[in-house]
């Protein structure tokens, strides 16, 4: 017989959305149920996403700037070797490190846990079935969370097989350094991942559908980066159509069909396919309760978070908008918040995203392209990081900032940074657009020299041809 309990909130999913859920419900005096299929909460974000990639990242940066940056600072070495094995060994303790870190969160906010994956019997019920052997539970609410997530998105008739056609999650535990990986799609994982194996010895080739680089987020900024990457090795092939793979126990051929021109092939040892991400919500059984999807599979919700059936909500990669992890555990809150009857918000305007190559890429707004298309009036400001003092002492004088405002009341409309330190710079470019402040707020502020950061104030300046270093 099925073991039944009663709580305030059933939580499904325990990545950055549900967990962060489960701590904002128990801070409000709520008592929430966190149900994970995963043994480690954290979600991919965690597990084998976010965290991961960026401490493969970090290490990849440093055995390059080891093998090849070190002397232009007058810092000879020896002969540089790879410890693969002890690389990907330190990205596993980082995650471990931070998946009990999470675990001891729930332990400290007193979240009840069930190791099992959700089916939503009704607007109140929800059955838990144990990953292993076990009782069937069912739990019941007055709210129900969706929060789990997305996964990798497969071509059509290309299935993964974890070997030679392999998506995100396996690009970061290759055993070996590929001698040539391919990826298709020249998105944040796309350009992520295959920095870090171009960095570790692999050629890699990146096949891309669109013109630009990341969705055409910034097409001068995604010029400026494509001949960036390009100079340290990345091969593109931009508004190319894969039409074919094939999967051999020696490797993989990928052909591709160019804008114009016949058909070309490429021979690899693995071909990873970084295309994007879908809505996971397999199991939970949203047909039955009345749950509406949109055309893409994704849960459709109102500005408080709650779904079809009013009881049931959903956030973060599961409903519309950019797959985050902040974006999901900011919604999380706003979502526990309106349950416990107060206001929760969500700043959709000053949610900033971030690519951690080298140089880093950040936004937070509306880019150019996009007032572009909406037929609407902006000012522009660019400083180049070859002009700030202290990008030039690092030898890192790529890229550049732009500050975009309203021409006619000078409110901030956009950020990008493409340079050094961008995905900590984007923080205070989000908080001037959360506090609605102007191009010369951000201008006046004073900025510590020398310092990145100053580019951003000299952009802001730039916007009203203030600028002082250029």
């Amino acid at each position: 017989m099925a073991v039944e309990e009663t709580f305030d909130l059933i939580i499904i999913g325990g990545g950055p959305g549900g967990y962060v859920a489960a701590i904002r419900a128990a801070q409000l005096g709520l008592r929430p149920a966190l149900v994970e299929k995963r043994e480690t909460l954290g979600g991919t974000c965690l597990n084998e996403g976010c965290v991961p990639a960026k401490a493969l990242l970090e290490s990849s940066e440093w055995f390059q700037r080891a093998k090849e940056g070190m002397a232009h600072h007058g810092v000879v070495t020896g002969p540089v070797t790879l410890d693969l094995d002890g690389m990907l060994a330190r990205k596993e303790k980082v995650v471990a490190e931070l998946t009990r870190g999470v675990d001891l969160l729930m332990k400290k906010n007193k979240v009840v846990r069930f190791l099992g994956s959700g089916r939503i019997l009704s607007p109140i019920r929800v059955e838990v079935t144990p990953m292993q052997a076990g009782e069937v539970q069912t739990l019941t609410a007055p709210h129900i969370l969706i929060a789990t997530g997305s996964e990798p998105i497969a071509l059509p008739g290309v299935p993964f097989d974890g070997s030679r056609v392999i998506h995100s999650t396996h690009g970061l535990s290759l055993p070996k350094v590929p001698d040539h990986l391919v990826i298709i799609g020249a998105g944040v994982i796309g350009l992520e991942l295959g920095s870090v194996w171009r960095r570790l010895g692999a050629k890699v080739t990146i096949v891309e559908m669109l013109p630009h680089l990341l969705g055409g987020m910034d097409i001068q900024a995604g010029k400026t980066a494509q001949r960036i990457f390009t100079k340290q090795g990345l091969v593109f092939h931009m508004a190319t159509r894969v039409e074919g793979v094939k999967s051999t126990p020696e490797g993989v051929t990928v052909t591709a069909r160019p804008p114009a021109g016949d058909p070309f092939t490429l021979e690899a040892d693995h071909v990873m396919v970084a295309v994007g991400r879908k809505p996971y919500t397999e199991g939970l059984g949203l047909d039955q309760t009345g749950v509406v999807v949109d055309e893409r599979g994704r849960i459709q919700v109102n500005e408080r978070f709650q779904t079809s059936v009013p009881s049931i909500r959903a956030i973060g990669d599961v409903i519309a908008g950019p797959m985050l992890a902040h974006k999901a555990s900011e919604e999380a809150s706003a979502a526990v918040e309106w349950m416990a009857g107060l206001p929760g918000e969500v700043s959709y305007d000053a949610i900033p995203s971030i690519v951690y190559t080298w140089p880093e890429i950040a936004w937070v707004g509306k880019g150019e392209d996009q007032l572009k298309a909406e037929n609407r009036e902006y000012k522009s400001g660019v400083f180049p990081f070859l002009a700030n003092a202290r990008a030039k002492t690092m030898a890192a004088t790529d890229g550049m900032v732009k500050v975009l405002a309203d021409p006619h009341t000078d409110t901030l409309l956009g950020v990008l940074i493409l340079g050094p330190g961008a995905s900590e710079m984007i923080g205070e470019a989000a908080l001037a657009i959360e506090f609605g402040a102007s191009a010369e707020d951000l201008g006046l502020a004073v900025h510590g020299h020398p310092t990145l950061s100053e580019a951003l104030k000299e952009a802001a300046l730039g916007v009203h041809n203030r600028a002082i270093h250029i």
